[in-house]
């Protein structure tokens, strides 16, 4: 899903550039809510493994293929506001060193794949860890799915921007089934990983996934409760 420079006219790229300088600035200032002894760490390995997982591509239709895109995994294991920085780190890495995305794009691409993926990667997981059984056994499920849903997310927004200002003739209605359908597919892909990475991290160290830790706590305090004074 990155997009190259061209693809979009001036004003669209220009506009998502400043909603994407906004929302960094923003996760810059309420990122020290999460950051602690635990996430700090936490946050350059997201951040390492999300860029190092997105060069690996996987098939899901004939001469198309996908890759992890890694909002939802990052903001379940160290918040959405540093899910950002880690997300927004990755992209400027990726475009200004291998040129993977325009230059131009780069706020474009930052909002479409970090913003857009963290914040409904997270609301989802949130809305699901609300509804379902509160067992810390479930958070890799709720990842998964949140995962799942947050790619097809980014790929409708990249549809509207596309709408507002693509410099190619283009028929919306097929571009709209085109990407949803590809990236609906790759969104099973996210889901998988990040079940599997999250369940992994859940097995040895739960208090390290930040998604978890409300969890954590509901479970101790039940503990504490129950122990004869």
């Amino acid at each position: 899903m990155h997009v190259p420079d061209g693809f979009l006219d001036a004003p669209t790229s220009a506009a998502t550039g400043a909603v994407a300088v906004v929302c960094v600035g923003t996760a810059l200032v309420k990122a020290r809510r999460e950051l602690d002894d635990r996430t700090a760490p936490m946050a350059g390995l997201v951040a390492a493994f999300v860029f190092a997982v997105q060069m690996l591509n996987f098939p899901v239709a004939t001469g198309t293929s996908g890759h992890l895109l890694g909002g939802a995994l990052a903001a379940v294991l160290v918040g959405p506001w540093t899910a950002v920085l880690c997300m927004s780190t990755v992209f400027i890495v990726q475009c200004l060193l291998f040129a993977d995305g325009g230059i131009t794009a780069l706020g474009t691409n930052i909002l479409l794949m970090g913003v857009t993926t963290v914040a409904v990667g997270w609301l989802l997981f949130v809305l699901l860890r609300a509804l379902l059984p509160k067992r810390v056994s479930m958070v890799p499920l709720e990842a998964g799915i949140a995962a799942f849903l947050s790619v097809p997310a980014a790929a409708v927004l990249f549809v509207v921007l596309y709408a507002l200002g693509g410099t190619a003739d283009l028929p919306i209605r097929s571009l709209a089934t085109a990407m949803v359908g590809v990236h609906t597919l790759i969104g099973v892909g996210e889901g998988v990983i990040t079940f599997l990475a999250v369940g992994a991290i859940i097995a040895v160290r739960p208090d390290l996934v930040y998604g978890a830790r409300p969890l954590l706590a509901r479970r101790e305090l039940e503990i504490r409760t129950g122990t004869p004074a």
